[in-house]
């Protein structure tokens, strides 16, 4: 299916109830993950952030109230000082050498970045009905697996996705590895993560444990939440869009014909995408967005929200210092490229 921007905007305002979605401009670029490393300068490897300016190194919810400590955030809602961060693609060239992928923000005037939705039903239900309860302060999630290098690997986490686009609109199909043969547009990497919760805890050691996906099926399917999880939260779904037509010439690929992408990582299969999450809205903002009836451009009492140029000028400057941007002659940090274990 493919959903032009404007056929998307014109549906959705039809709908009786919650459905963000809504741009993050890039905030910076640079080896930190506070949520997987806290406190280790430089991380192993690349990462692409978008959210509030309170982003750093350290991130411990139990001394930190990202609202009151963020000035500004890169994302629409103005009230939305949370943190979404996912790894770099890197184009392989035939000689061996890197070059970053860029971005295409999907809402225009936006500086690259992530796309960010919080839903109550599958993207595609016309009535967006169900009650969910909003994440709370000092929740964090993780999903994905950096080192899964097969199918069987990345199937448990169920829709960490790609897509190899025709042009702006195209959404399918999706696959869980890289594409195999140039993308005319790009290609979108799309994260979703479960969205049923424990009731109790704000984070777990792996960062995954006190999320799960419903009993069966997805989101999408409105499966009911496992006794465990029986919480049930709003779906998050990230989609990036890689500008990899720059890099669509076969005789710059490979000369066994396989696709050329790799992810920050050292991932050269796909299948080791994942996202990471600190949720940073300010009061219950997110929650009154839930229950409003705000959907994607959110014209309600409850939807504070900034235009682009506010967005844009929220960025960070690099803790870590290093060349992300020329040709590298490797990964930043030295990850090595892996396709099976």
């Amino acid at each position: 299916m493919q959903w032009p921007t404007l056929f998307v905007l014109g549906v959705l305002s039809t709908l009786s109830t919650a459905l963000l979605r809504f741009q993050c401009s890039q905030l910076v670029v640079q080896r930190l993950d506070p949520l997987v490393a806290p406190g280790q300068i430089p991380s192993t490897h690349l990462h692409q952030i978008v959210g509030g300016n309170a982003f750093n190194v350290t991130m411990d919810p139990k001394t930190m109230d990202i609202p009151t400590q963020a000035t500004c955030t890169s994302c629409s809602f103005s009230e939305d000082f949370s943190n979404y961060w996912t790894a770099v693609l890197f184009f392989k060239a035939r000689n061996g050498t890197f070059k970053r992928v860029p971005q295409i923000a999907q809402i225009s005037g936006a500086t690259a970045g992530i796309t960010v939705y919080y839903m109550q039903d599958a993207l595609y239900d016309t009535k967006q009905a169900s009650k969910v309860t909003a994440f709370k302060p000092g929740f964090r999630m993780f999903v994905g697996d950096p080192t899964a290098r097969s199918k069987a690997d990345v199937a448990k986490f169920r829709q960490l996705t790609y897509t190899c686009m025709a042009n702006a609109g195209s959404r399918s199909p999706e696959t869980s590895e890289f594409p195999s043969t140039p993308c005319a547009y790009g290609i979108m990497a799309n994260a979703r993560f479960p969205t049923c919760w424990d009731g109790v805890n704000l984070d777990s050691p792996n960062h995954m444990d006190h999320m799960s996906y419903p009993v069966n099926g997805t989101f999408e399917s409105q499966a009911p939440c496992p006794d465990t999880h029986p919480v049930r939260m709003p779906q998050v779904l990230f989609e990036v869009v890689w500008d990899t037509s720059k890099f669509n010439n076969k005789a710059d690929w490979p000369t066994d014909g396989t696709q050329p992408f790799v992810w920050s990582f050292g991932d050269g299969t796909g299948y080791g995408n994942h996202a990471d999450y600190v949720f940073g809205w300010k009061g219950d903002a997110l929650q009154k967005l839930m229950d409003d009836a705000c959907v994607v451009n959110c014209p309600t009492a409850n939807a504070k929200t900034q235009g682009s140029a506010a967005m844009n000028k929220c960025v960070q400057t690099a803790q870590v210092k290093e060349d992300v941007d020329g040709w590298l002659t490797e990964l930043p940090g030295g990850m090595p490229v892996t396709y099976s274990k």
